[in-house]
């Protein structure tokens, strides 16, 4: 099992932002999800790089960027993503977030929509009533109880396909190991941010107009397709597909089945209409 980006990418830190680049074209930035790092990107990694200047970032409180011990709020996330951005001399460039992350871009497509060139939101929550975000409060609070590891085994029968998972024990095991690496003073303090800040950016997304790519699993409830299909439905520009018989992690339990979405419509988007 493969823990890392390919050691053909360039680490760098941009200011406290743990960071891993390759690849020449037009700038895409990808932004992991609650609880993971900049490698889980390692399965889309060698299908953009030969087409676009891929960056992966570890979110702050995440890897090895930055953990201050303090409140978060989806403003700090936003301007991370600033902060990466001007670190590379990006002046605009595409965004591609999975779950968490996928609320970030949208964030930063709001507050700063000259800078986004186009959007890929993966699997993530848009709009939850009030009984969802209650559930995954619950998860808050174990979390901070109890630390990261709390959640993982549940997490786990969320993100993969029964057969799958009992097929790779390696990457339940790698996954597991991501998780627990984390903080037990902030990864509650993100995962806060997870349950509450998809209300802060459900009014607003008809302003953004930048090209948009929606994708979710067919069996991600959390996330779900109904979800996916508001999201698109809500944005002037923004198309969504559904994979089906996939959960959360499809990137990484079936990464052709992003891949043949996710990397077409970049190449269409920031190389072919340019």
């Amino acid at each position: 099992m493969i823990e890392t980006l390919p050691d053909t990418a360039t680490d760098a830190m941009i200011g406290r932002w743990a960071t891993s680049s390759q690849g020449d074209g037009p700038p895409v930035i990808l932004i992991h999800g609650l609880g993971m790092n900049r490698h889980m990107w390692q399965w889309q990694w060698d299908a953009l790089t030969p087409h676009f200047e891929t960056v992966a970032y570890d979110l702050m409180g995440h890897g090895e960027s930055d953990k201050p011990v303090r409140r978060y709020e989806m403003s700090d996330f936003v301007d991370q993503v600033i902060d990466v951005m001007d670190g590379y001399g990006f002046g605009r460039c595409a965004l591609v977030g999975f779950s968490l992350g996928g609320m970030i871009v949208r964030a930063a497509a709001l507050k700063h929509p000259e800078r986004i060139s186009a959007l890929g939101i993966l699997h993530s929550a848009h709009d939850r009533t009030q009984e969802q975000r209650d559930a995954i409060m619950v998860r808050v609070n174990q979390a901070r109880d109890t630390g990261p590891e709390a959640t993982i085994e549940a997490a786990l029968d969320r993100w993969f396909t029964t057969g799958f998972s009992a097929n790779n024990p390696d990457m339940m095991d790698l996954i597991r190991k991501w998780v627990k690496a984390n903080s037990r003073d902030v990864y509650p303090e993100s995962y806060r941010v997870l349950a509450e800040a998809d209300a802060e950016i459900v009014q607003g997304l008809d302003t953004i107009t930048c090209p948009t790519l929606v994708l979710t699993g067919e069996e991600d409830y959390g996330n779900s397709p109904e979800m996916s299909e508001k999201i698109a439905a809500a944005m002037p520009n923004a198309h969504a597909a559904i994979l089906p018989g996939l959960r959360h992690m499809a990137l990484a339990e079936d990464p052709k089945s992003i891949n043949k979405w996710l990397v077409p419509f970049l190449k269409h988007v920031l190389i072919d209409t340019q």
